[in-house]
């Protein structure tokens, strides 16, 4: 067997909960914070956020030549992993897009910041668009074999994803099979 063989692992990310992983815009007056989508309107899991997330559970494994390797050195060196967008299937993509249904797919939840007496702060209300739960698919290519069971492991260690983790949001279970 050959030190160089990598392989493809496919991974399934399925949100329990409603999600948001921002795009860093605003929705002008109406909301605070929208969601990455793609041209067609469709939120998706950007591969970067997936392998970051990846990386911090790969650190506990304390495997150094695992987390260089495949997530690379950062500032020098990305690594040899390459992690694909995590999208809904082409299928559900395109009875989205063909019905126009993409509205049906968010929604907006509201939180203010209490004060100690129990009262609203002013100005303190803020809006952000989520997702509703769905279920996305993504692959993680060029995984040197002899980390195939590290980086699966790494990614089904992710249990939240996104903004609001500790509040509820983004809730999900992964699972990941050898292309």
């Amino acid at each position: 067997m050959s030190l160089n063989k990598t392989v493809t692992l496919k991974y399934e990310i399925k949100f329990l909960d409603y999600w948001h992983l921002s795009s860093g815009l605003s929705a002008g007056a109406k909301l605070d914070s929208s969601v990455v989508k793609d041209d067609s309107g469709i939120a998706f899991v950007p591969g970067k956020t997936l392998k970051g997330m990846a990386r911090e559970m790969a650190e506990y494994f304390e495997d150094e030549a695992f987390v260089k390797s495949c997530f690379g050195i950062e500032g020098q060196d990305m690594g040899l992993c390459y992690f694909t967008n995590g999208t809904i299937s082409s299928q559900a993509h395109k009875q989205i897009v063909s019905n126009k249904l993409q509205e049906n797919l968010y929604d907006e939840l509201a939180s203010t910041k209490i004060d100690e007496n129990g009262m609203a702060v002013d100005n303190s209300l803020r809006e952000i668009e989520v997702v509703v739960p769905l279920t996305l698919y993504g692959e993680v290519r060029d995984v040197p074999d002899r980390d195939k069971n590290l980086m699966k492991q790494s990614l089904e260690m992710i249990k939240r994803m996104g903004l609001n983790r500790n509040r509820g949001l983004g809730r999900c279970t992964i699972t990941v099979e050898e292309a």
